[in-house]
């Protein structure tokens, strides 16, 4: 079975380096895990996650022509797909209709920019004591 980056495969580690882990896939061949590839989280210690031995699921990432193979186990993860209620974030609490149009997001947005503007004026104005901007 030929390796293809994209396929998921079941592998055993057969070493660890302060960059990453080796695992040994079917097929006798030899692919490396980057440490940033093997959780979702920050991994400051590779110990911490893997340990020499153990079975993983890994997803091919590249395969060069060299034959070097780029795996990831965070990748071959199957992560459920975010609900969209429940997103956090930039907005500023708004909600927006799930079925807004463009043109409606367009019209919020640049209502949203008009106010940030008009704000971001009103106070560079008070800072500076309000000269120019009241000329008549």
């Amino acid at each position: 079975m030929p390796i293809e980056a994209g396929s998921k495969l079941q592998g055993k580690v057969t070493g660890i380096t302060n960059f990453g882990a080796f695992v040994e896939l079917p097929g006798g061949k030899t692919g490396l895990v980057h440490i940033s590839e093997v959780a979702d989280h920050y991994v400051k210690d590779i110990h911490d996650v893997l340990s020499v031995g153990a079975e993983v699921t890994v997803k091919v990432l590249q395969v060069e022509d060299d034959g070097k193979i780029g795996l990831s186990i965070r990748k071959a993860v199957d992560h459920p797909k975010p609900s969209r209620s429940g997103r956090g974030g930039a907005g500023g609490g708004k909600r927006q209709k799930k079925d807004a149009t463009f043109e409606d997001k367009i019209l919020r947005f640049l209502k949203d920019s008009e106010d940030r503007l008009t704000a971001l004026k009103r106070h560079t104005e008070s800072k500076r004591g309000g000269r120019g901007a009241r000329r008549g």
